[in-house]
C-alpha cells in the first residue's frame, strides 16, 4: 500500500512548500489551495465569458506554472531566468487593470518561496552584507524623488506598475545574498544564465539568416503575448532598411538584446579555465561562439566595447593566457571581408560622423541641461517639467542623475565602488577555490560589462526595461553572494591571506 505521507514528503524535499504539508501551520494549505481554485475558476469563468477560452486556458496555465515555480526556489530562480533571457516583454493575455507580464508573475513566485518560511517562522536568518546599507539608500531615494516627481505629472497606472517593478527588482539583491549561501547553488544559477543567453543567442542568429518574411510571422506570432508585430520587428540600422539589419531574437530591440549577450559572455568567459567548468568545455565554446556572433549581428557598439574591456580586465588581472585568443579574434574581425561593414559602421561611431552618435550627443547635451535645474534629487520618474527638456538618454549615470540627482548618482556610484573594491580585497581567497574562482571572475567580469555599458545605454537603469534592471541587480546579488562565500571560507581557514579584511555579515 502506497504511504501517501512518505511519498508528498519525498517529493517536497526541501522544497519550501514542506511547512505547508508538514509544519506547524498546515492550515495555511487549505488556505492557499481555496485561495488558487477561486482565482482559478472565477477568473477563468470571468475571461471565458468576457473575452474568450484562450485567455481563461492562460490563467490556469499561469497558476500551474506558479505552484510548479514555488514548490523551490531554483526552480523560482529558473523561471526568474528564463523569462529575462528568452521571453522578457512576455504579458499574459488579459487585463487586471494592467498586464502583469511572465517577469511580474515569475518574481512574485520567487519572492513568495523567500519569504514564506520567514512568515512561518520556520526562517530567522538574515544576511545584512556591507553592500545592503547602500542599496537599501539607494532603494528609498528612488521612492523620495519618484513622489517628489508626481508634482508636476499626473499618477498612471502604468506609472505605478513600472516604478513597483524597478523597486521588487533593488529588492532582489538582497533575495539573492540570503538564499545563495554556497558554491553549488552560485554555480547552477550562472549555469542557467548562460544556457540561457545562449538560447537566445542561437535564436537570434537563425532569425536573422531566414528569410525576412518568414522570420516577420514567427516574431508576429509573439503578439498575443503582448509583443509588436508586423514590418516593425524587424530592426536596421537607424531603422533604415538599405542599411544592415540588426539581429533581435526575442529582446525586441538590438540594443537589449546586445545588453544581455555582453553580461553573459563575460560571465562565461572564465569557465575556458576552470578545472571543473560549469558544462562541458567544448559546451563553453559554442556558447562563447554563438553568443559573440549573435552580439556582432546586433551591431550593439555600446555592449560590444563593453564586452572586450570586461574580457580584456580579468584577462590582465587573472586569466594570461587568454590575451593571445583575444588578440587573434580581434586580428579576424579586423581582416575578414565579412566583417569589414560592421567595423565601417563602428568608425563612423567612435569619429562621431554617423547620425545616430551625434543624435546621442544632442541628449547628453540636454541631459547636462536638465541636471544642471535640478542638480540634487532630479525630475522623478513621471518626466520632466519643463517643456523644453526630457528624461530619456542614453546612459545609465545619466538617466539616475536626472530622475534621482547627483544624490542619487552618488549612491550609486558608491554601490559600484565597494562592489569593486570588496572584489579586489578578497580576490585571493576566491582564487583558492578551484570552484569558486571562475564563477567569481566571470560574475564581476559581468559586472564590469555592465557598469561600461552604462556609459552609452540606459537598460540597466529604466522603467521601460524591466528585465535588465532586474538581470543587472540579479547579478550584483549574485557577486555579492560570492563575496559572503569567500569570506566564510577566510574565517574558516584564519591563515589564508586576506582573511578578517572584513567582518562577516550575519
Amino acid at each position: 500500500m502506497i504511504n501517501w505521507r512518505t511519498t508528498i514528503q519525498d517529493w517536497l524535499g526541501n522544497s519550501a512548500l514542506r511547512p505547508l504539508f508538514f509544519g506547524r501551520r498546515r492550515w495555511m494549505l487549505n488556505v492557499l489551495a481555496v485561495l488558487l481554485i477561486a482565482v482559478g475558476s472565477v477568473g477563468g469563468g470571468w475571461l471565458i465569458v468576457e473575452v474568450g477560452v484562450l485567455p481563461a486556458i492562460a490563467l490556469w496555465v499561469a497558476l500551474g506554472l506558479f505552484v510548479w515555480i514555488v514548490s523551490d526556489i531554483e526552480i523560482a530562480y529558473g523561471g526568474v531566468i528564463g523569462v529575462i533571457t528568452l521571453l522578457p516583454f512576455a504579458s499574459l493575455p488579459f487585463s487586471i487593470g494592467f498586464r502583469p507580464t511572465f517577469l511580474d508573475v515569475a518574481l512574485v513566485g520567487l519572492f513568495f518561496v523567500w519569504l514564506l518560511p520567514y512568515g512561518l517562522g520556520e526562517e530567522q536568518r538574515f544576511v545584512a552584507t556591507p553592500l545592503g546599507a547602500p542599496v537599501l539608500v539607494f532603494t528609498f531615494l528612488a521612492i523620495g524623488t519618484f513622489v517628489a516627481g508626481l508634482g508636476h505629472a499626473a499618477l498612471t497606472v502604468t506609472l505605478i506598475r513600472r516604478f513597483a517593478e524597478t523597486l521588487l527588482s533593488l529588492a532582489l539583491f538582497f533575495l539573492v545574498v540570503n538564499t545563495v549561501r554556497d558554491v553549488g547553488r552560485l554555480g547552477r544559477l550562472m549555469r542557467w544564465l548562460i544556457l540561457g543567453a545562449t538560447a537566445a543567442a542561437f535564436l537570434g542568429i537563425v532569425l536573422y539568416f531566414l528569410p525576412d518574411a518568414l522570420t516577420m510571422r514567427l516574431l508576429s506570432a509573439l503578439r498575443y503575448l503582448g509583443y509588436p508585430s508586423g514590418v516593425g520587428v524587424l530592426r536596421y540600422i537607424r531603422d533604415d532598411p538599405s542599411l544592415m539589419q540588426r539581429a533581435t531574437s526575442t529582446s525586441v530591440d538590438p540594443n537589449v538584446l546586445g545588453s544581455l549577450l555582453n553580461l553573459a559572455l563575460a560571465m562565461t568567459v572564465p569557465q575556458l579555465f576552470a578545472q571543473r567548468p560549469l558544462l562541458p568545455r567544448w559546451l563553453i565554446v559554442v556558447c562563447l561562439g554563438l553568443m559573440g556572433v549573435c552580439l556582432g549581428l546586433t551591431i550593439s557598439r555600446g555592449s560590444m566595447v563593453a564586452m572586450i574591456l570586461a574580457v580584456l580586465a580579468i584577462g590582465v588581472l587573472r586569466y594570461r593566457k587568454l590575451l593571445p585568443w583575444f588578440a587573434a579574434v580581434l586580428l579576424l574581425i579586423l581582416i575578414l571581408p565579412w566583417t569589414q561593414a560592421y567595423l565601417t559602421h563602428f568608425l563612423e561611431g567612435v569619429q562621431l560622423q554617423d547620425l545616430s552618435m551625434k543624435m546621442r550627443l544632442g541628449e547628453y547635451k540636454d541631459a547636462f541641461i536638465l541636471i544642471r535645474r535640478y542638480p540634487l534629487l532630479g525630475v522623478g520618474f513621471a518626466g520632466a517639467p519643463d517643456i523644453d527638456i526630457y528624461t530619456a538618454v542614453a546612459s545609465v549615470y545619466l538617466t539616475i542623475a536626472e530622475q534621482m540627482g547627483l544624490i542619487g548618482l552618488a549612491v550609486f556610484l558608491v554601490i559600484a565602488a565597494m562592489l569593486l573594491v570588496r572584489f579586489w580585497r578578497w580576490r585571493k581567497v576566491a582564487e583558492m577555490s578551484p570552484e569558486l574562482e571562475p564563477l567569481w571572475y566571470g560574475l564581476h567580469a559581468a559586472i564590469i560589462g555592465g557598469l561600461m555599458a552604462g556609459l552609452s545605454d540606459r537598460y540597466f537603469f529604466s522603467l521601460d526595461f524591466h528585465h535588465s534592471v532586474t538581470l543587472f541587480w540579479l547579478i550584483v546579488g549574485l557577486a555579492t553572494a560570492a563575496v559572503q562565500i569567500a569570506s566564510a571560507s577566510a574565517h574558516e581557514a584564519p591563515n589564508v591571506e586576506g582573511a578578517g579584511c572584513e567582518p562577516r555579515a550575519s
